[in-house]
């Protein structure tokens, strides 16, 4: 049975890939602080990628997947994901990156697509292609890139923002003329654990087929949850519409596992 590590198996996309990966493989996955619930677990392992080296924990686990859904320093996660990097060389391992459509937040005009051209003027951005571009050096049997856009769910922590928002009458900042696609954490973790399962490797887009403004977005979620009439904070910043979404082109997914904007706000609502 394959052996699975998941990096920041205490965040909300880890643990929800943990949810998912482990009644079919060994699944590991680390966290950070002290924390009653997983100190008792014994496939979870206290990891601070900001004072210790993975070396050890991989040595101990020798995982045959790497999921890296890590948050934190930026300059501490170049540091594991090289460390990372110089260890899979020389085991039978893959790194499966969970990256995001801000790799491409500084162009406007159009959609992004697997193999287009990385660019971003945001530091998260940046960060994201800086890993991006260590992994595309390895053999493409080390690496999977997945290019997430926005998460949303039931339970997700944007979703439960919203609510907040909602239920305390205060303004909730939407973007009109910001362009997006979407993804929702059941197809996202579906998505992930195909890709495990069937081994693929490459770049894969993990967002909706189809596009809408921020703004639309917002309102379709309000409505569901039984506010027709938010009040909204219209954000804009530039003229004209902006995009910032991946959409799936090259490595297309069975069609069971691709999915819509209609999905994403259904799920954002109820499970």
């Amino acid at each position: 049975m394959n052996r699975i590590l998941i990096l920041g198996g205490s965040g909300f996309v880890g643990n929800a890939l943990y949810k998912e990966l482990a009644p079919y493989f060994n699944v590991h996955a680390t966290y950070r602080r002290d924390n009653a619930v997983y100190d008792v677990n014994q496939h979870f392992h206290q990891l601070d990628v900001e004072l210790e080296d993975i070396h050890g924990l991989l040595n101990a686990l020798k995982p045959n997947f790497i999921i890296s859904a890590l948050r934190g320093n930026v300059n501490s996660l170049v540091h594991v994901h090289q460390r990372m990097i110089e260890w899979v060389q020389h085991y039978d391992c893959r790194i499966v990156f969970l990256s995001s459509a801000n790799v491409f937040d500084r162009f406007t005009n159009f959609p992004s697509y697997e193999y287009d051209k990385t660019f971003s003027e945001s530091i998260y951005g940046r960060f994201k292609i800086k890993i991006e571009n260590a992994l595309l050096r390895l053999p493409p049997s080390k690496y999977v890139i997945c290019r997430i856009p926005m998460i949303y769910g039931h339970q997700s922590p944007r979703v439960n923002e919203l609510k907040e928002q909602l239920a305390r009458k205060e303004a909730i900042e939407v973007f009109p003329n910001v362009v997006i696609n979407a993804t929702h954490i059941l197809k996202l973790t579906q998505q992930i654990h195909y890709l495990i399962n069937k081994r693929r490797r490459g770049v894969f887009h993990l967002g909706s087929n189809d596009l809408i403004h921020h703004i639309d977005l917002i309102r379709e979620i309000c409505q569901l949850l039984g506010y027709p009439h938010p009040l909204l904070k219209q954000v804009y910043d530039s003229n004209e519409d902006r995009q910032l979404s991946v959409l799936p082109k090259d490595n297309l997914l069975p069609k069971h596992l691709q999915l819509t904007i209609d999905d994403v706000v259904q799920h954002s609502v109820a499970l």
